[in-house]
């Protein structure tokens, strides 16, 4: 099994200190509407668990950019409790975070990337609970983060 189909890219997600600026730099870019900005979602559906650990408390602020491809930028403003969201902008200051890719079956690719010597950090249900994500730390080897999203 592969662990990533190559025609299943969907995203690039930042890091951002202050995700309003940020936003409304990229609007004014692409020529668009500022986007709306969402919380994360509640512990009670995302249930969050990061480095193998329930996370109650991880959460961001999120705005997406969906490009005319399909394509779609996000941005993520971490809060203050520990998520691999925080970890990154402590360790590397604002920037590209990860590069995600839509799938089907997320046990079977979350295992397929570990094969690879991937190792999952952070993975939890989609705020409004449509879907999953997990992110595998691939920074070693492909200089990112890999994230995996699967929708039901």
């Amino acid at each position: 099994m592969k662990a990533i189909e190559l025609n299943a890219l969907a995203q690039v997600g930042f890091i951002v200190k202050d995700i309003e600026s940020v936003k409304a730099k990229f609007a004014e870019l692409f020529g668009v509407a500022v986007p709306p900005t969402i919380d994360g979602g509640e512990y009670a559906v995302t249930q969050t668990q990061y480095r193998g650990q329930a996370a109650p408390e991880a959460n961001c602020l999120m705005a997406f950019f969906n490009l005319d491809n399909g394509f779609q930028i996000e941005l993520i403003q971490p809060n203050e409790f520990p998520s691999v969201w925080r970890e990154f902008l402590e360790e590397n200051g604002e920037g590209i975070h990860h590069i995600a890719f839509r799938m089907k079956g997320m046990k079977e690719n979350i295992a397929a990337c570990e094969k690879l010597g991937m190792a999952l950090v952070q993975k939890g249900e989609y705020g409004n609970g449509a879907g999953r994500y997990a992110y595998m730390d691939a920074e070693k080897d492909l200089k990112c983060m890999i994230e995996l999203l699967e929708d039901d």
